[in-house]
């Protein structure tokens, strides 16, 4: 689960962290007042989206030389100018896609005098089964170029569980920054802190971009971007309240409710699989004969009727699917239960775009009967690459 800015934010400030005061609103008649509750006299207007690249990003609405989705502003006037040309118009980054995402909510925040911008996230490196720091002295909206460009300016610190962040860590990491005075002395506050938050929220990821260096010597953490650990979602009834549904795909949220792993992409070949690595491969073979996926998705293991059915029913109410490919191997899922799903799916919102299936495995013999006899429009495949021709085949006529 992601989060907002403002919402990882208050969830850091929660820590004892330092975080800029600020205000979120959700319509722009509240500009003025937010402004005016702030120390000021510099202010930051910033959109409230999950997607990076903000500061870069162009309004479709505004032109190619508008202003970006974070914005400096140095007055309460300025501020309720730039909110009412920002509040409700479609923000595009790297991150967004063409279609880019909505503008609903903008967080008001007090300026800072910045020195230096720095790059700090938190992750589960499984390159090394730990968690790490991952530091840049080169922070700011151009850390992409760096990662591209020159790599050796990143360093990653992984932290051992049994004693967490050590003060030899925080040496490394303070060293990595080029952190000394005031700054290196936050330091050994701060990265045990930032630590402390992203195992107890049972975090994914915890990027700050940038953490700065001001003027006065002192860090702020400037930036938050949070996701959260699905699988843990249990253990934190508190963080349900922060989802916010409308930055979310209502075919990965429908998904959801089923416990089916779904993620939308952009091309017209639908895709139900039972396992994640088989998924993968089925999504890689569509596009090495020429076509895009339309999605991931992956029933699992032991999948009932009813979850099939309900897989089958999220593809086909995507628009942009022009055609099914079905890939199941039969372990623990049998293949007549997925046979039975798709008919049923089928029978309720009907099938307008071809239909590719696969099955192998267990009951492969019973599934390929129930679906011969059903009247279906099927089109059988012997193996992964046989479906995969023909899928594509079918889709482009």
């Amino acid at each position: 689960m992601n989060i907002h800015e403002y919402q990882g934010k208050q969830l850091l400030k929660s820590y004892g962290l330092p975080v800029a005061d600020g205000v979120a609103i959700l319509k722009a008649s509240d500009a003025e007042a937010a402004a005016k509750s702030l120390p000021g006299p510099l202010y930051v207007v910033k959109s409230q989206i999950h997607a990076g690249g903000r500061g870069k990003g162009k309004f479709k609405e505004l032109g190619p030389d508008a202003k970006g989705g974070v914005r400096l502003a140095k007055s309460v006037a300025d501020v309720v100018a730039n909110v009412n040309e920002m509040f409700g118009n479609t923000l595009v980054t790297k991150q967004t896609g063409p279609a880019g995402k909505q503008v609903n909510r903008l967080y008001i925040e007090d300026g800072a005098d910045i020195e230096r911008e720095l790059y700090l996230s938190i992750l589960v490196d499984r390159t090394v089964g730990r968690v790490a720091f991952v530091v840049s002295t080169e922070g700011g909206m151009d850390i992409e170029a760096v990662a591209h460009d020159t790599p050796e300016k990143i360093i990653t610190v992984a932290i051992d569980p049994q004693t967490g962040v050590t003060d030899k860590d925080v040496a490394a990491l303070s060293k990595a920054l080029k952190l000394d005075g005031a700054a290196a002395e936050d330091a050994r506050t701060i990265f045990p802190t930032l630590y402390k938050a992203f195992v107890e929220k049972d975090m994914s990821l915890l990027e700050v971009n940038p953490l700065i260096v001001m003027k006065n010597g002192r860090i702020r953490v400037l930036d938050a971007k949070v996701s959260f650990d699905g699988n843990a979602e249990f253990r934190h009834p508190e963080l349900a309240e922060l989802r916010d549904l409308s930055e979310e795909d209502e075919k990965e949220i429908e998904a959801s409710k089923y416990d089916l792993a779904y993620v939308a992409l952009d091309g017209n070949i639908g895709c139900m699989v039972n396992g994640a690595g088989l998924a993968m491969a089925t999504m890689d073979i569509i596009k090495l004969y020429g076509a895009e996926p339309a999605n991931f998705l992956d029933v699992g293991g032991g999948a009932s009727k009813e979850k099939v059915t309900a897989a089958f029913k999220i593809i086909t109410a995507d628009p942009a699917v022009k055609g099914i490919l079905v890939n199941i191997f039969g372990g623990i899922m049998r293949c007549d239960v997925i046979a039975e799903g798709v008919i049923a799916a089928v029978k309720e919102v009907g099938l307008k775009v071809p239909l590719v299936v696969r099955l192998e495995g267990t009951n492969v013999e019973l599934g390929k009967k129930i679906i011969n006899e059903s009247g279906l429009n099927v089109i059988s495949a012997d193996d992964l690459d046989d479906a995969a021709k023909k899928i594509v085949k079918a889709v482009k006529g």
